[in-house]
């Protein structure tokens, strides 16, 4: 005798409130609850990942599903899940006008589509440059600049600190002739550039500069970012040289310097992707990059900067991650809240400062080395979630991410996905077609409650300085990325290839560079060295050191100031200063920073 079917007990003895998770419904939805959805579950039950071990289920025995970042998510959201007084024109408004929650530009892509990048550094400046030609020639339309670790920290590539690390995870610039190898051929008035460095960012960038002035350019006309994002640096990256303080005044010297000389070229990129990396949330991520771009704006403005002077070239730069809606929502959120800590933080009245212009990156920390061919879905996925959520400028990361910087055929392929989502897909054809979807607009609801409940405990610790200072956010980041981890490892969270749907496979072909990259640029300073003017040099480095060592103050008429240090790094770099040479000059006037381990 077959055995008898048993009713399933967390749905039979729970009351309707229950299946809506807490929430009262309305009449409608209740019949469709008891009518509908109780027969259906009843049948089939709901088992997310992880269920038939035990977990995953709340106190009632539920099924219990979380966005990445560990946010539950209902199982149905209709208009009972926003605010009684949700209404248009207040929460969403039209593209190109306040809040901006639908996107900055009223035309969305119809108008410019989203600049694609590839970001992309490896070797010699010979050898990338090659690189940038081919992105160029299959269509790529922007260029963003991978630096390897000496550069990053400052060091020539002859330096010992640079042993093992010239030319590995991105290209090595020790000098104007490296930079002026690497854009060789390049039209810097056509071709905006982003470059990916922090500490020693005002250095590279005049020397950018100086190179665009070499080929004819006219600093007025060019366009790109530097990244100059020192406080993430602090926070998650570790990529710092100097101490928060005087770090902090270089960042504000490129803002006066970039309002007055270079007005089409952002003089930052407040970037959330390398927090992202770190283990934090997709909320932890908007959280802190936004209130780290308050904290800029606030030391700007103590230097007696006006914030519409400088604020129109601020920037900002975010993950793109696998949780697909929590990643538009992300981006949405981001753009009203920008929008209302400018109007009323700041009192900005230039419509163009009211503006969050973001780039993104799809989520390198979730491409495992594993079934490594699998992250083309992934990045697909990561990169749709970008140009839906309204990004001006996008970077897909190559499959191989995880196993070596990408082969030519990699990176070719990652440039071909953002060419099918912006030409086959259909998305770039109509403004932020995810609006008024109940989920979504829940979702970035969500999310900008808990930003500026974080910028409320941020403000109490007396700003982003003084809670980096305490661990603040490094210990938010540590315990989000812990309980991932967590989650992983219990299979709450599958992860295709790695904890789930595992196979044997082969190491696949990657790009591999070897140790004559160090002895190639090693040659070049020692030549650089002999050929250029050493008194030069040192009269530079000097003035430099004076500069750095008075207290700074906003210029007058329409002048910088007296003691913006830019001014000095542009004559450092046009006498061939190298890098390690400008930033141990600032070494010998600010010191160094070494981080105080929290617990």
């Amino acid at each position: 005798m077959p055995e008898k079917k048993q009713k399933n007990p967390s749905v039979a003895e729970s009351p309707i409130s229950d299946l809506f998770e807490g929430r009262r419904p309305s009449p409608a939805e209740k019949d469709w609850a008891e009518k509908t959805l109780a027969p259906t579950l009843e049948k089939s039950p709901e088992t997310p990942i992880g269920a038939a071990s035990g977990v995953n289920l709340d106190e009632h025995g539920h099924a219990r599903f979380t966005t990445i970042s560990g946010v539950p998510v209902r199982r149905l959201y209709t208009q009972a899940d926003l605010p009684e007084d949700w209404n248009y024109e207040q929460y969403l408004g039209f593209p190109g006008r306040p809040p901006y929650t639908r996107g900055i530009h009223a035309s969305g892509y119809r108008g410019k589509m989203f600049t694609m990048r590839q970001f992309s550094g490896f070797a010699s400046p010979e050898e990338t440059n090659q690189r940038y030609k081919y992105l160029l020639e299959h269509g790529g339309s922007g260029l963003s600049v991978a630096f390897d670790l000496p550069t990053l920290m400052g060091y020539d590539s002859d330096h010992p600190a640079s042993e093992g690390e010239v030319g590995k995870c991105g290209v090595a610039i020790d000098s104007l002739e490296d930079m002026e190898i690497l854009f060789n051929g390049i039209d810097l008035e056509k071709t905006t550039v982003s470059m990916t460095i922090n500490s020693p960012a005002s250095v590279l960038w005049a020397m950018y500069l100086v190179v665009a002035e070499k080929q004819g350019a006219d600093w007025k006309k060019i366009s790109g970012t530097i990244q100059n994002d020192i406080l993430k640096e602090y926070i998650a990256q570790k990529e710092y040289i100097y101490p928060p303080a005087p770090s902090m005044r270089l960042v504000v010297d490129t803002f006066e310097f970039g309002s007055k000389f270079t007005p089409k070229f952002n003089t930052i990129s407040i970037s959330g992707y390398h927090i992202r990396e770190a283990g934090s949330t997709a909320l932890q991520e908007l959280a802190f990059t936004l209130y780290d771009g308050v904290e800029y704006v606030e030391w700007a403005q103590r230097r007696g900067l006006d914030v519409d002077d400088f604020g129109p070239r601020l920037s900002f730069f975010f993950n793109a991650h696998n949780d697909f809606f929590e990643e538009i929502a992300k981006y949405r959120a981001a753009r009203k809240i920008w929008y209302q800590v400018m109007k009323d933080r700041f009192r900005a009245k230039n419509q163009r400062t009211l503006l969050l212009r973001f780039h993104t990156q799809t989520a390198g920390v979730s491409l495992p080395a594993q079934q490594p061919m699998n992250n083309i879905a992934r990045v697909a996925l990561q990169a749709m979630a970008a140009v839906l959520g309204g990004t001006q400028s996008l970077h897909t990361d190559s499959y191989d991410e995880a196993l070596a910087l990408p082969t030519e055929e990699a990176a070719r392929i990652a440039l071909r996905t953002q060419q099918i989502i912006a030409y086959e897909s259909g998305v770039t054809q109509t403004t932020d077609p995810l609006g008024g979807s109940y989920f979504l607009e829940s979702l970035t609801l969500t999310m900008e409650k808990g930003a500026f409940d974080y910028f409320s405990r941020l403000d109490a610790m007396g700003g982003m300085v003084k809670a980096i200072e305490r661990g603040y956010p490094q210990k938010e980041i540590a315990e989000a990325s812990y309980q991932y981890q967590r989650a992983v490892e219990a299979k709450e969270k599958v992860i295709v290839g790695v904890n789930e749907f595992v196979i044997e496979e082969e190491s696949p072909h990657i790009l591999y560079i070897d140790e004559s990259v160090a002895r190639q640029q090693s040659a070049k300073l020692k030549s650089l060295r002999a050929r250029r003017s050493g008194e030069k040099v040192q009269r530079c480095l000097e003035a430099l050191k004076q500069a750095a060592a008075k207290e700074p103050r906003a210029g007058t008429n329409g002048e910088i100031s007296p003691a913006n240090t830019m001014p000095y790094i542009v004559d450092a770099v046009r006498a061939y200063s190298t890098v390690g040479e400008i930033c141990e000059a600032l070494r010998d006037v600010y010191g160094t920073y070494t981080e105080v381990s929290v617990t």
